[in-house]
């Protein structure tokens, strides 16, 4: 599986937006300047963001963008899901066929196997909220802060 610039940059930036945005719109150069990501690039993305109501835009003077929603509520699969970004492990899709990569249509004897990662990848990513990725409770870290907590209250 491949994880463009598009969705990595729309990831990092809306982490950003989660870590600096509580009390106050934050403005798209502000983000540009902390994660060294092109405004142009971050216009882009943003827009897709925001049409996909994860964020809203603050019009006038410390005017910028809000989370839509809390950081604890969005996951990162919406995020890379919202700036076009499928996430898929197979070549299928790259080769326009609905059925399989093969120039013959049919799936090639690794189909299964990538389209499971996928599956896999996605639903970690379905997972993971922002307040995860800014509290770096990702993966491992987040399982054994839920273990603590589950060991904390018993």
């Amino acid at each position: 599986m491949r994880l463009s610039t598009k969705g990595r940059y729309a990831v990092m930036a809306m982490a950003d937006l989660a870590r600096n945005g509580r009390d106050r719109a934050v403005s798209l150069a502000e983000i540009a300047a902390r994660q060294e990501i092109s405004l142009s690039y971050l216009e882009q993305l943003f827009a897709r963001l925001r049409k996909s109501g994860l964020v809203r835009s603050v019009r006038g003077p410390g005017g910028g963008y809000r989370l839509a929603r809390g950081s604890r509520e969005t996951t990162v699969a919406e995020i890379v899901l919202a700036v076009d970004e499928p996430i898929r492990a197979t070549r299928c899709a790259a080769h326009s066929s609905p059925r399989g990569c093969m120039m013959a249509g049919e799936r090639c004897i690794t189909h299964n196997l990538w389209e499971d990662l996928g599956e896999e990848i996605h639903a970690f990513l379905a997972a993971v909220s922002l307040e995860d990725v800014v509290m770096n409770r990702t993966g491992a870290r987040r399982r054994s802060a839920a273990d603590g907590q589950v060991g904390a209250a018993a």
